[in-house]
Parts: C-alpha cells; structure tokens; sequence
C-alpha cells in the first residue's frame, strides 16, 4: 500500500504535476490555495485525485471569505493572493474548499491516522514546529499512531512514546532551504519524507503575470526560488511563525 501524503500546495500546478504518479492513496494535508498561480487547476487535481482532503486556514478563507490569519510579515502577501484566488474559483469550487472536514481518520494495515493541517487541538490555525514537547501535549489524547499535519512549510518526524508525527512540508511553497517540492510516502508500515524537482522557473513565470503588486510577486518568486522566507520579511517576523 503506497499512500502519497501532500500538504500546503498553495495554487502550484507545475509541483503538482512533478509528483510520481505510483500511488494507491493520495491524502492531503490542506492548504490547496493562494499565493501560487493557479488555485482553481489545483482544486480540480486534489478533486480528482484525492482520496482525503483536508481544510486549511487559505482553503477556509476561500471558501468562506474569511481571515486566514496569517503573521503580519505576510497578510498584505496572504489578502493580495487570496482576492486573486478568489477570482480565479467558480461557487463550486468555493463550496468545495468549504466543506473540507477539518480532521479526518483513515486505518491502513493495522496502522490509526489521524490527518489535520495544523494541530488536533486547532486544526486550522496553530502553528507546532519539529519540537517534542510541543506535539507531546498534542498527541496526549489522539486515538492514533500516526498523526499528519501540515501548515509549518516545513519537513518533520518527531517520534514520541506513544506516537508518531510527520509533516511531509510544503508541496507548493517550502521555506527549509530546498526549493524542490516536498511530500511524504507511506508504504507498508514506513513513512519517508521526500522532495522533487520541479519547474519552479515556470511558475515564477506565472506568478509575474499575476495582477498583485510587483513587491509582492518578488516576495513570492523569491520563496520559491531559495526555498527561505526572504529577509527582509524574516526580520519583521523575528523567524518565529512563518506561514
């Protein structure tokens, strides 16, 4: 049983057509929207594609119109794309991105997951880094071996007593220094955090092309590009919560 595990695609069809093709589930973590180029081509894929979708906090604006509640180094990046997105998505799709569930259970040969974007106890919003003691006071009361989370951008396994936590990163805007688009593989009782090239030159292309002001389109060309939040955007944040 080979499971695709996906998170944080954020509108970035070229890392999704990157991805192998030889899987019998695909899951996905949430996050399907803004700041990349092509929401609705996403949506359609995930719909097409997915065996378990999960909400994130852009899916949750989108659908809804709401808040994602980003830091402040990226609000003005996280409204301009979101009115994008939004222009970009028909009502079912709007609707789609709306009625996500928010945490999902699949067993799979013996193994409990439970799948959320951000954290069991505030599965859209939360941000839990790669730290122990974080996610040791998360899983206290999860009925699983496995939980699967996503949101932080950012690659993880942390393994405690009782359970274990991945995060495969972000397929679509990873920010640990590897621009490749990252994902996880589940086989046969392993898990394996993995990355793959892809045409991030083409997707800076479109970006360009994208009615948002140019500041914001080098922002995002620049994540992209070195796989880091840029500077100027990680001083005003302090490095804390960059998502």
């Amino acid at each position: 049983m080979r499971i695709l595990i996906i998170s944080d695609l954020h509108g970035n069809m070229e890392a999704v057509r990157a991805l192998p093709k030889d899987f019998d589930e695909m899951w996905v973590l949430g996050d399907l929207v803004t700041y990349g180029p092509e929401p609705a081509e996403v949506v359609d894929f995930v719909r097409r594609n997915a065996r378990v979708v999960l909400r994130g906090n852009h899916d949750n604006a989108a659908g809804i119109h709401t808040d994602p509640r980003c830091s402040d180094a990226f609000k003005e990046m996280a409204s301009a794309t979101l009115a994008y997105t939004d222009s970009q998505l028909d009502d079912k799709q709007r609707d789609y991105l709306a009625e996500l569930p928010l945490i999902a259970e699949r067993f799979v040969q013996g193994y409990r997951f439970l799948l959320c974007h951000a954290t069991p106890s505030d599965p859209l919003f939360k941000y839990c880094p790669g730290d122990p003691d974080c996610w040791q006071s998360e899983t206290r009361d999860v009925p699983a071996n496995v939980l699967l989370v996503g949101h932080t951008h950012v690659p993880f396994a942390v393994h405690l007593p009782q359970h274990t936590v991945v995060n495969p990163g972000s397929l679509g805007q990873p920010k640990h220094g590897d621009a490749k688009a990252s994902y996880a593989l589940w086989e046969d009782g392993r898990i394996d955090l993995r990355s793959c090239s892809y045409s991030v030159t083409e997707t800076v292309r479109k970006i360009n092309a994208m009615p948002v002001p140019d500041r914001i389109r080098r922002d995002l060309a620049d994540v992209l590009l070195t796989g880091v939040v840029p500077a100027r955007l990680g001083q005003r944040e302090g490095l804390a919560r960059l998502f």
